[in-house]
């Protein structure tokens, strides 16, 4: 039971500020391909960038909650959760997981009231996608489909959203991006599921990780990293090389791959969510710097 309030620390912590490359990434690499056309527009940018971050924490709230009142968090091997580990209410913590979406709601009216208003049904959907991760009665969380929707979310409409707010074009080079990003941030998601496979399967939370088992986990982990690596040779290649800075993504995400393939487990397969996600900020901000050198 909750013993006691918690404090401004235990909101931060169960926001899960270590996931928030994730949401920063996108927004860089999408302003990165605005840049290089010459079509940035950099408050609407920042509005990206608070949409994007509202719906990370938000969604970080909402799975704190969610798999608090399952009781899936009972046996957490990573970060703490407030709902869990009784540190908060699962009221206060459903308060707080739409609160921001009411943040990500409200920077995404702007953007989509300034640019086309068919934007703010692409917004709902993520709000949607969201919440039904691991809420609803059947959360697509739990059937192995985690790793599709952050593809889709994190990845395809992030970078390309982002791009589109600025120049109001569609680009093949976004696209790439958006490609690189989404594996990336796929991969953050897939160590942390096969970090958990054990009490997932236990829970009967039947995440991707947990359907493929062990080895293949590992397998499509160190195949999402490549596959960044090929989108990005997509990006230059309809750009400039000077895209290709975003190579230093290569320097966390290889030791990383180290780790995953080292047949490391539990508590040692935490180092890699935090490597994955300097990885994948590496690529945003090195497609922002380098495409900004060739603009």
């Amino acid at each position: 039971m909750t013993t006691a309030a918690p404090t401004a620390a235990h909101w931060v912590a169960g926001a899960r500020p270590r996931t928030l490359p994730a949401a920063v990434s996108p927004v860089l690499a999408g302003t990165a391909i605005a840049v290089y056309d010459d079509a940035a527009v950099w408050w609407k940018a920042l509005l990206a960038l608070a949409v994007a971050l509202a719906l990370q924490v938000g969604v970080n709230y909402a799975n704190d909650y969610s798999d608090g009142v399952r009781g899936t968090d009972a046996d957490r091997v990573g970060p703490m959760r407030l709902v869990g580990s009784g540190t908060a209410t699962p009221g206060a913590v459903k308060r707080a997981a739409f609160l921001a979406f009411g943040v990500a709601a409200v920077a995404g009216l702007v953007l989509a009231a300034t640019t086309a208003w068919w934007l703010a049904l692409v917004g709902l959907l993520c709000v949607l996608a969201a919440w039904f991760y691991t809420g609803g009665s059947r959360p697509y969380g739990y059937l192995g489909l985690g790793e599709v929707m952050v593809f889709c979310f994190f990845g395809l409409v992030a970078v390309i959203g982002t791009s589109y707010v600025q120049s109001q074009t569609w680009r093949l080079p976004a696209l790439y991006a958006a490609v690189g990003i989404g594996a990336i941030a796929c991969a953050i998601l897939v160590a942390n599921n096969l970090r958990d496979i054990p009490t997932d399967r236990t829970s009967g939370k039947l995440t991707l990780a947990v359907r493929l088992g062990d080895s293949r986990t590992r397998a499509l982990y160190v195949l999402l990293m490549l596959l960044a690596l090929v989108a990005l040779l997509g990006v230059a290649s309809t750009t400039s090389w000077w895209a290709l800075l975003a190579l230093l993504y290569v320097v966390p995400g290889a030791r990383a791959v180290r780790v995953v393939t080292s047949d490391a487990r539990g508590p040692a397969l935490i180092p890699v969510l935090q490597l994955t996600g300097v990885a994948e900020l590496a690529y945003g901000l090195g497609l922002l710097v380098g495409l900004a050198i060739a603009g």
